[in-house]
């Protein structure tokens, strides 16, 4: 199941992330063919990272409770460019933390691990994400990415 998950995450992350879809993103079809599986392995990571409902919805833009509960009964239908653009820097952040950390555990736990990073100020990640807009994923997001390049 990790592995279909994975597998499925990976996709939707190259699909929305690749240049050449940027124009195609702002078109209903597209994202309606990306949304079901965007979300799907949004609250599968959710589930990894034990996160509860507010923090999903804050990761998700804090979609209204009505709608975030259709999003998790699978009717999903067409996300919007901005919570499709969320998914994206949460997988990116799944991602890069299964590539930094090997252990699975651990890498799932860093979310909500107290981190020394001036960036957190000593608090878990997730408070940094959910307290923020948008740029705080992205932030994190090019944090573990630099990590990854070797930048501390």
């Amino acid at each position: 199941m990790e592995r279909n998950m994975t597998s499925e995450a990976e996709a939707v992350v190259e699909r929305i992330a690749e240049p050449v879809q940027v124009d195609r993103r702002s078109d209903p079809g597209v994202r309606k063919q990306m949304s079901g599986a965007a979300i799907r392995s949004f609250f599968n990571i959710a589930d990894r990272w034990s996160l509860s409902v507010n923090e999903r919805r804050a990761l998700l833009g804090w979609p209204a409770t009505s709608t975030y509960h259709k999003y998790k009964s699978g009717n999903t239908g067409t996300l919007s460019y901005d919570t499709l653009c969320r998914i994206s820097l949460v997988l990116g952040v799944f991602k890069a933390l299964h590539i930094l950390y090997p252990d699975p555990g651990l890498a799932d736990r860093w979310i909500k691990l107290p981190n020394a990073n001036p960036m957190f100020g000593g608090k878990p990640p997730i408070d940094f994400v959910t307290g923020g807009d948008m740029d705080a994923l992205y932030r994190v997001r090019r944090l573990l990415d630099a990590r990854r390049g070797g930048w501390n």
